[in-house]
């Protein structure tokens, strides 16, 4: 009886290593996502709380009257995204490049110095900075560029240049891990073929490093589209995200299956957004193995 428990356990080794961690996950994400799935269905009742009969309604509403939100929420993701590619892509090279390990280490450090400080601190420091009485209103003011102070505040702009403040890193840090993996010899096996800089880049570089690209647009897209931080304390009214709009229904006397409905919308855009970058993985490690 104990050889053939023993040989048991020794074949389920890794499920039984795996056990804890599964269920910490289905006891704390799988079943309250599950909760909010079902009251999404569920009616609103006194004080916003959720109540039989079922229904259809609140996804309705999620896609009509809260589509504008929606729809400005995925463009400012998607422009965040963007810029912080813009930005990140050259960062990550400049990194890479520096000969010695020192500088190459202290760069990083910097990147990633901002998380040492809460983002809800960081944020508040947008604000100071981008007051009408701020440094930069200041600053411009003082030069003669301006004559009045620019509303920066309650904007669009305020709320994807703290957007993309705070997800920088997470651009940087994929594309740095895949430069520093790209095999320098190609690069001077294609200028020895004729080859310019623009071409290399396109032909050689960037394909080899898209893997690092398509892990840092997620990791910016996922949290951006979801953030209420940032819009709400930099954007006012302009800047309402999906975010924003979520938690506002688990407030107050809001509308728990409302907000419900808005959260399972969201989780699903996120889900599609995961596969697509699964897919992508797949399909290039599959080429790679070819």
């Amino acid at each position: 009886m104990a050889v053939w428990l023993t040989s048991r356990v020794r074949r389920h080794n890794e499920l039984l290593l795996a056990a804890p961690a599964i269920g910490w996950l289905a006891l704390f994400f799988v079943v309250p996502l599950f909760l909010v799935f079902v009251i999404s269905f569920l009616t609103r009742g006194t004080g916003g709380t959720p109540t039989l009969p079922f229904t259809l309604e609140h996804y309705d509403r999620v896609f009509t009257t809260f589509s504008s939100v929606f729809a400005r929420s995925v463009f400012i993701a998607g422009k965040t995204t963007l810029i912080c590619l813009l930005v990140g892509y050259p960062m990550a090279f400049f990194i890479s490049t520096r000969k010695h390990a020192f500088t190459r280490g202290f760069v990083l450090f910097l990147v990633i110095l901002p998380f040492w400080t809460n983002f809800l601190v960081r944020t508040y420091a947008l604000r100071v900075l981008l007051g009408l009485e701020g440094p930069i209103n200041g600053m411009l003011m003082g030069t003669g560029l301006i004559d009045d102070p620019i509303p920066f505040l309650n904007t669009e702009f305020a709320v994807i240049l703290g957007l993309v403040y705070g997800f920088l890193p997470y651009m940087v840090l994929p594309i740095y891990a895949s430069v520093e993996r790209l095999d320098r010899r190609l690069v001077e096996a294609a200028r020895d073929l004729g080859a310019n800089d623009w071409h290399t880049f396109w032909r050689i570089v960037l394909p080899l490093t898209m893997p690092g690209v398509i892990a840092g647009s997620v990791l910016v897209f996922i949290p951006a589209i979801g953030a209420f931080v940032t819009p709400d304390l930099l954007g006012g009214v302009e800047g309402l995200m999906i975010g924003n709009l979520i938690q506002r229904q688990y407030s107050g006397n809001g509308n728990l299956p409302l907000g419900a409905a808005l959260s399972t919308v969201l989780l699903g855009s996120v889900m599609l957004t995961l596969m697509i970058y699964t897919w992508f993985v797949t399909r290039k490690g599959g080429k790679n193995g070819q």
